[in-house]
């Protein structure tokens, strides 16, 4: 999600809540510690130079469960990060503390924000040799899809 759309949702919003990949909530005493301005200039495996830019949230739970972030401080915070940071319209990236810290995209559903799992992957398939995944296809569906005789479609 960038962050136009991050800001459009969170003005709809009375309370903010955000949720793991597997549905638990974040605690509704969290913070959010930093928005910050992510560059990223790398090489990827098949030589090409490439170049990616992030916002990223950091989501911290605290101790003091007294207080709440509410959207509209959120909203002020995102606009002097807008402002000091000079932020463009970019995807955003959270981080959370798991067992380590992880990086989630976002994503909104009934009402919260939802933390997306992210993984890696190969940006030069081509290059490196890795073959694309061929379609999985049912026995049943290829002969339904079969030709007649002499019909000139196989």
């Amino acid at each position: 999600m960038k962050l136009s759309e991050f800001k459009s949702h969170l003005q709809e919003l009375t309370e903010l809540r955000f949720y793991l990949p597997n549905g638990q909530a974040v605690p509704s005493h969290f913070h959010v510690t930093e928005i910050g301005a992510i560059q990223k200039h790398f090489i990827d495996c098949g030589g090409s130079l490439r170049h990616e830019s992030k916002i990223n949230f950091q989501l911290w739970s605290a101790e003091d469960i007294d207080h709440r972030l509410q959207a509209q401080k959120l909203q002020a915070i995102i606009a002097l990060s807008e402002h000091q940071l000079q932020l463009k319209d970019a995807e955003i990236e959270v981080e959370y503390q798991g067992e380590t810290i992880g990086k989630y995209g976002v994503d909104f559903r009934a009402g919260g924000f939802q933390l997306i799992n992210t993984q890696t992957d190969c940006l030069a398939k081509d290059k490196c040799g890795i073959p694309e995944k061929k379609p999985r296809l049912k026995l049943a569906d290829l002969q339904k899809k079969s030709c007649a005789p002499n019909s000139g479609c196989c």
